[in-house]
């Protein structure tokens, strides 16, 4: 079962905050490392396989150096993230670009890298040949509609998202894009976010491998790769299962020998484009308790916000706290944990059962390794936090520096407000 365990101590994060002030992310190196490995011998029983790190879940090029020493490449979805894959010194088939309502001059850069361009739409064949021309391989995304169900049910409803082309639709773009002179093709489908099973991966894949053979034999389109892209998630509560990645892994590898090597696909490379279960479990956002109130609820103040962590305001998401050096004592203390925006869901914790805080009293708000400080803002000016990684050696590094009055300031010009 999963325990949520603080990556460091009251007296390490004491001594961090003298140097790197609250609030601040911090990652775990090892556990990164450790995770990425895990995860390629999941999928070890495909020669071709690749993990493509989806960037936007922590921008972060120290992260991105990290993963890319692990053997993983990088998904993007936007011109700067590409750019930082770049300066990282991914290029080529390192990178994978799966981004949807595509501006001008994004699909260029691509391409300049020589990336793989996953196409979102039908209509973005002719972009991409206006733009900058039709490479020899490409990738198109998927959305098979309707409701998206495995064994545990429901899952999600891709026939709401905007993302992907129709069966129909993929069809007459493999043929379209034959003529064009793509010569090898990849298959991507994201329909599912933050999935706390086993059965979702294998399920998705054997959607995708139904496809793939159906579209080789409509079209005679030479498969070369099945993105399974992301959706694999991580338990936010304490003990919640977390997914087995070795059992998805051989859930995968069984749909792939039964609908794949019989059509002659057995040479297709499996990718994967995870995030949150690459990072999320191995950052913490460390706060300090810096006013208390007791009004017809008992609310603690911390100086972190929503703009650290936008998740429990923008969702209602949970994510467990640990008052650190208390976490032996009982939760005998109901609390809402807030932060200082003029906005009423600016709250870590409703109604959170924990020990007695104090100020001072400093909280670590756990799975924040993904999808949190790269949802930062700075709604009311305030400031996004440093990233500090845990090192391997337990030393501590500055990945990112907090932002400063003079960060927030700089994109104006105030010359022309002043004059005579």
């Amino acid at each position: 079962m999963n325990e949520k365990m603080p990556m460091i101590t009251k007296a390490q994060a004491e001594e961090i905050a003298g140097t790197y002030p609250t609030p601040f992310h911090i990652y775990d190196e090892r556990a990164i490392r450790e995770n990425a490995r895990r995860l390629k011998k999941a999928f070890s029983w495909n020669k071709g396989y690749k993990e493509y790190f989806a960037v936007k879940a922590t921008p972060n090029p120290f992260i991105l150096q990290i993963l890319k020493e692990e053997g993983c490449g990088t998904d993007c979805s936007s011109l700067t993230e590409l750019m930082m894959s770049e300066a990282v010194g991914l290029r080529g088939t390192d990178i994978m670009f799966s981004s949807n309502d595509t501006p001008a001059g994004e699909f260029t850069k691509a391409r300049e890298l020589g990336a793989y361009i996953n196409l979102d739409d039908f209509t973005h064949i002719d972009f991409l040949e206006q733009e900058c021309g039709v490479p020899e391989t490409v990738c198109c995304r998927y959305n098979p509609g309707g409701v998206y169900e495995v064994s545990n049910g429901i899952m999600d409803n891709p026939g709401d998202a905007k993302y992907g082309f129709t069966k129909e639709q993929l069809i007459e773009g493999c043929q379209k894009l034959m003529k064009l002179g793509v010569k090898n093709f990849g298959l991507h489908s994201f329909l599912v976010s933050n999935t706390v099973t086993n059965d979702y991966y294998p399920a998705l894949a054997r959607t995708l491998f139904s496809l793939a053979v159906e579209l080789k034999e409509k079209t005679g389109a030479n498969i070369a790769f099945i993105n399974l892209s992301g959706g694999v998630g991580v338990p936010y509560r304490p003990g919640q299962p977390a997914n087995d990645i070795e059992v998805i892994g051989e859930g995968v590898r069984r749909a792939f020998e039964e609908i794949m090597i019989p059509a002659g696909l057995g040479d297709a490379a499996i990718f994967t484009e995870l995030g949150r279960f690459m990072l999320a479990p191995y950052g913490q956002l460390v706060t300090r308790a810096i006013h208390e109130k007791h009004i017809y609820k008992e609310y603690i103040g911390v100086d972190a916000c929503a703009v650290n962590l936008m998740r429990p305001a923008m969702y209602g998401a949970y994510h467990h706290i640990t008052v650190l050096g208390k976490e032996n004592r009982p939760c005998d203390h109901k609390y809402d944990i807030v932060g200082s925006l003029c906005e009423n869901n600016d709250k870590f914790a409703i109604d959170r059962m924990l020990p007695e805080i104090e100020m001072g009293d400093l909280l670590v708000i756990h799975d924040t390794g993904a999808h949190g400080f790269a949802m930062g803002y700075n709604y009311n000016g305030k400031l996004r936090s440093a990233e500090l990684l845990l090192c391997e050696d337990g030393s501590v590094r500055l990945i990112r520096r907090a932002e400063t009055p003079q960060d927030y300031f700089a994109t104006f010009d105030f010359s022309g407000l002043f004059r005579g």
